[in-house]
């Protein structure tokens, strides 16, 4: 599958290798790989250099079948794995925060799927060979419920359901600010940082997106606070995030994006998948999962309250 990019404002001037490790979330040096190899052209026009800098609206093609074949994940019982549910098809868990979902640039071990090969180790032959099963992701930092293929069958199903916005995704966050209106939706479409590439944000060029949000519980100690439910229409990359950071209410504890402040100091952004709908991809029946907050985010709820204001 060759994966098209148009060149943002944000990664103009940068070189080719270092646009494809973002574009395939790989390292430098197997993006140089690619490159040398021919796996990847600018403008339709191939044997081209990794040291080329691109300039905006430039069009890189890359073909993922170039990069050096990985190692497949090993699977490590030593780690924990909550599992929800299972069924020969899907598995459901709920993820730790801290934990990387899959392997990826520089991060081999001690990811979700090197838990999940322990335990189902058939689904290192369902999807792609370095992200077996994985169908959706959580940031490393968020924590909270989310669905894995068990087979071929239910990994083509499902990832056509996520395109077709079809899986229901909603979150629990706490956000810095007092909301206007109880509930809302944010619409922005999301690309790369014009200043950082390596961060998404708002730009015009970006893929659309869209998050409701309803507010669950104010607070004006500490500060003003806001624990909100957002759901997911679409599934971009630290969408919430950026959405939120958007509107002026950054996810707390989230350094990333604006959201790390000395009035309350989290471990982590507090951002959890709270709850997972999807139709069966084999059955067809439609399932529904909750996972409660967890104590990390618990422990820093419980230092937000209310005092009256005269």
């Amino acid at each position: 599958m060759i994966i098209e990019e148009t060149i943002p404002q944000a990664l103009a001037n940068e070189r080719l290798d270092r646009i494809v490790a973002l574009i395939l979330d790989v390292s430098r040096a197997d993006a140089a790989v690619l490159v040398e190899a021919g796996g990847a052209s600018i403008d339709g026009q191939s044997g081209v250099s990794g040291k080329t800098r691109l300039t905006l609206g430039q069009v890189v093609s890359v073909d993922p079948s170039f990069l050096p074949v990985a190692p497949r994940p090993a699977p490590d019982a030593t780690l924990p794995l909550d599992v929800v549910y299972f069924d020969d098809d899907v598995i459901v868990v709920n993820k730790r925060a801290g934990v990387v979902v899959h392997p990826g640039a520089g991060n081999n071990e001690g990811t979700l799927v090197n838990a999940l090969l322990a335990q189902f180790p058939e689904i290192a032959d369902v999807g792609e060979v370095i992200r077996p099963g994985i169908v959706h992701r959580l940031d490393v930092g968020t924590s909270g419920l989310l669905v894995v293929a068990r087979s071929n069958t239910a990994y083509a199903n499902l990832t056509e359901a996520l395109s077709r916005h079809e899986v229901e995704r909603e979150y629990i966050a706490l956000a810095w600010g007092a909301f206007d209106s109880p509930t809302g939706v944010i619409e922005a479409s999301i690309g790369r940082d014009h200043r950082d590439p390596l961060r998404m944000a708002v730009v015009r060029e970006g893929k659309w997106a869209r998050t409701h949000f309803a507010v669950e519980e104010t607070f004006n100690i500490p500060a003003a606070l806001t624990r909100l439910r957002c759901t997911l229409e679409t599934g971009r990359t630290h969408q919430i995030r950026v959405h939120l950071l958007a509107v002026g209410h950054p996810v707390v504890g989230d350094a990333t994006y604006g959201g790390a402040k000395s009035a309350l100091v989290a471990p982590r952004p507090m951002l959890h998948a709270t709850r997972l709908k999807f139709v069966h991809p084999v059955s067809g029946v439609t399932m529904e999962f909750v996972a409660e907050i967890p104590d990390d985010m618990r422990e820093i709820l419980s230092q937000c309250g209310n005092k009256a204001v005269d």
